[in-house]
């Protein structure tokens, strides 16, 4: 494995140059295929150090242990607080299109009820201007029979006549 006690400035920089070397060119199978945009001072602190030829087959060793297993780095894997967050916010829109279908209630109850009293508004004020005919001879005639439903005039109560016997003595 690493030699991970030994902190070497530089050791450090060609470990992380050889893991992206590596990550850019997946199908490189040696050191010498990776190590070609390499510069010569890397190169040669590569031959003389001991520590990174180790890191360099331990990376080889542990892709060639992995070459058949697919690789998940591109799923995306949700920890608890995401997968809660996502649950909540799927709740809440659940809960906002159901509001929402009962907010335009009374947006259209009032519209309907300005559509109303402009509708009434110009009915009554059509009635009111509306002239009246002129009575012709035919209404003049029905205006003058009585109707059956009309009470017929009242006799007047104060003449009593009463026939009275003449009484002659």
């Amino acid at each position: 494995m690493w030699n991970l006690l030994k902190n070497d400035e530089q050791c450090v920089k060609l470990r992380d140059l050889l893991e992206e070397s590596a990550a850019a060119r997946p199908e490189a199978e040696t050191v010498e295929q990776l190590s070609e945009s390499w510069s010569p001072a890397e190169r040669a602190h590569f031959a003389d150090c001991v520590s990174c030829q180790e890191a360099a087959k331990d990376h080889f060793a542990t892709r060639e242990i992995f070459k058949g297993v697919p690789s998940n780095s591109r799923a995306e894997r949700p920890w608890f607080a995401t997968r809660v967050m996502a649950a909540i916010a799927a709740r809440e829109r659940e809960l906002t299109e159901a509001a929402s279908t009962w907010l335009a209630v009374p947006k259209f109850a009032s519209r309907l009820a300005m559509a109303s009293v402009a509708l009434l508004l110009v009915a009554s004020t059509w009635l009111y201007e509306k002239p009246t005919h002129s009575p012709t001879q035919h209404d003049s005639t029905l205006a003058a029979q009585q109707s059956i439903f009309e009470a017929p005039p009242a006799a007047n109560q104060d003449d009593v006549l009463i026939s009275m016997p003449e009484n002659n003595p």
